[in-house]
């Protein structure tokens, strides 16, 4: 497991990053008032946010992710390697050690290029302010076992073919990069979960290229036109084969369209929290599965009120005068096992479920 710190006080930012292997100890539950707090906590950060420990005990949150991507078991084991950085520099063929590309590429603020990110990495922003913003965007190539926590991503620019440093110290070559804040290519098995993402030039997160195994939790995206992509075109079959979770996310406000976009593969769309859509807010194509589930919609009181779509909806709710047309029933189960499943509560209780979506403020001695 790889720990990363990255300081940098020319920004007044203190950033920093653990990259690591999860440990799960046993979780120490804070009382009375902590307590009344955990119980109105969502399941996964129920798992973790109520130990006032949690700063000694971060390994604890591999173990709290649900839906596709599971529990992150293949992050835990005596290998650990924890790394710190201290260096916000960057030089994406060269980088030096104490930086976050050196951290996040060889073992498994502001970037200069997109950031290739390694298997069975965490990069883990509980704690600090961590922002990576411009020409930077993550990118989750053939990787697999992937943890990204707490981190703010925003107005990421496409960006020419570049050369960067990948995987194992190994140069290559990126071609055009689109500006997107996280990109998943032929990547399994990753969990997103707790980051705020606005404003990028091309769209929030892409998931494609045979992807699949993605978990994408409590995250608030907001202030943009093309939100979620799943599924990369209409002709690339291997995304027939996707599964994703999308779970206590806040899409909204000012967001267009795509929360999410499927093209093939399957989506469980579940307790999330939609403000304000302007075009539409699920959509897909190439006859996708996807099962929206007890989610709150609230429309704007002017506006696109339609959601449109061909898909199974189930306890759904529906404020301001939203609206769907549904083609598809029954079916659509996600068939999750035993470390993937988690309670679906009811779409009236998504507002509280979703109040601390987005980077957590976590202080030193107090719970997250």
């Amino acid at each position: 497991m790889a720990a990363k710190c990255l300081n940098s006080i020319a920004m007044r930012l203190c950033l920093a990053l653990f990259i690591a292997i999860f440990i799960a100890p046993n979780l120490i539950l804070a009382k009375n008032t902590q307590e009344i707090r955990c119980l109105r906590m969502n399941a996964i950060d129920r798992c973790w946010r109520a130990n006032p420990n949690w700063r000694r005990n971060r390994q604890q949150l591999a173990r709290c992710a649900v839906g596709y991507s599971g529990k992150m078991t293949g992050n835990i084991g005596r290998g650990l390697v924890r790394y710190k950085v201290i260096d916000p520099s960057d030089n994406p063929v060269k980088p030096k050690p104490g930086t976050l590309r050196y951290g996040a590429t060889i073992i498994g603020g502001k970037l200069e290029k997109p950031l290739l990110i390694s298997s069975f990495t965490a990069i883990d922003g509980r704690g600090v302010s961590v922002s990576i913003a411009g020409n930077a965007c993550l990118r989750v190539f053939e990787a697999n076992n992937v943890i990204i926590h707490g981190l703010q991503i925003h107005h990421c620019r496409a960006q020419p073919a570049s050369l960067v440093m990948g995987h194992d110290g190994r140069i290559v070559n990126l071609g055009q990069v689109d500006g997107d804040a996280i990109r998943l290519i032929s990547a399994s098995k990753v969990w997103i979960d707790h980051n705020t993402l606005y404003q990028c030039q091309d769209g929030l997160l892409d998931v494609t290229r045979g992807s699949t195994d993605i978990t994408v939790s409590n995250n608030w995206f907001r202030d943009q036109d093309k939100v979620m992509l799943l599924g990369h075109d209409d002709g690339y079959l291997r995304d027939k084969n996707m599964k994703v979770t999308v779970v206590y996310n806040h899409f909204g406000p000012n967001c267009n369209q795509r929360m999410p976009r499927v093209r093939f593969g399957y989506a469980h769309v579940v307790n999330n929290l939609y403000q304000k859509w302007a075009q539409y807010a699920i959509g897909g194509s190439m006859n996708p599965s996807v099962k929206s589930e007890a989610n709150l919609f609230i429309a704007s009181k002017s506006g696109k009120k339609e959601k449109s779509w061909r898909f199974y909806s189930v306890r759904d709710t529906f404020e301001n005068g939203a609206s769907f047309i549904q083609t598809g029933f029954g079916g659509a189960k996600p068939n999750y096992n035993r470390q993937q499943s988690f309670p679906v509560v009811d779409a009236q209780s998504v507002r509280s479920l979703t109040r601390s979506t987005g980077v957590l403020r976590c202080t030193q001695k107090s719970i997250c």
